[in-house]
């Protein structure tokens, strides 16, 4: 009989203590809900150029920018939008505090229903035609109307944008100093079989970074 208090009363313990951890953990998940999203901190630039590629141009500089800051292109994902790109992955919050210029190209759902950069398209990745010319005409607006330095014009992207920040880097090698690939693949590694899914179905983000490094070859190395 002493024997059984003794497991019934480590059994109200054990309880006790699975409940004071459940009711931790359920404060813990109700702290970590994401907040909701202030006003946005971009403003859009319209005129940048004949824009082929059918993109809008979203913007952020700091209010007291020096003369001559750096620029970074940042190219959003598959499904997402530029407000999106900069609330998750804080670039405008990084330039006020660094003091450089971001630019944010926008695709639109007219053009792909999955808000995907056409990176995989011959008419929008080659030199001087499609969403690769809109882009590089955002980069001349933008150094103009922000004063920024010429030599210090960055791109990135994530997924389809990665795959876009790719074709930036190939095609303007002039142009940017340096750029950064986030789970996207390289200009020209799109294989054809792909196609259609990128361009109806949802992206496999998770089987974009590996197969970008067995699929950089001569291409790309930047």
């Amino acid at each position: 009989m002493r024997d059984f208090r003794e497991v019934l009363t480590r059994l109200q313990s054990l309880r006790s203590k699975f409940e004071h951890l459940l009711t931790s953990v359920r404060e813990r998940a109700a702290r970590s809900r994401v907040v909701p999203r202030g006003p946005t901190r971009l403003r859009e630039l319209t005129g940048f150029g004949t824009n082929p590629g059918k993109l809008r141009m979203f913007a952020y500089a700091p209010e007291h920018m020096p003369p001559k800051a750096p620029l970074v292109i940042a190219l959003h994902g598959c499904t997402q939008t530029s407000d999106e790109f900069d609330h998750g992955t804080g670039w405008s919050s990084l330039a006020d505090r660094l003091g450089f210029a971001v630019v944010y190209p926008q695709q639109q759902p007219a053009k792909n229903p999955k808000n995907c950069f056409s990176w995989f398209l011959p008419s929008d990745s080659a030199r001087g035609h499609g969403e690769a010319l809109s882009i590089r005409e955002m980069v001349e607006h933008a150094i103009t109307t922000f004063a920024a330095d010429r030599s210090k014009v960055f791109v990135t992207g994530f997924s389809a944008g990665g795959g876009m920040a790719s074709v930036m880097l190939a095609t303007y090698p002039e142009v940017f100093a340096g750029g950064a690939l986030i789970a996207g693949l390289p200009r020209g590694t799109m294989p054809r079989r792909r196609l259609v899914i990128a361009l109806e179905q949802p992206p496999d983000i998770a089987g974009h970074g590996r197969k970008s490094q067995s699929g950089m070859g001569p291409v790309i190395r930047s």
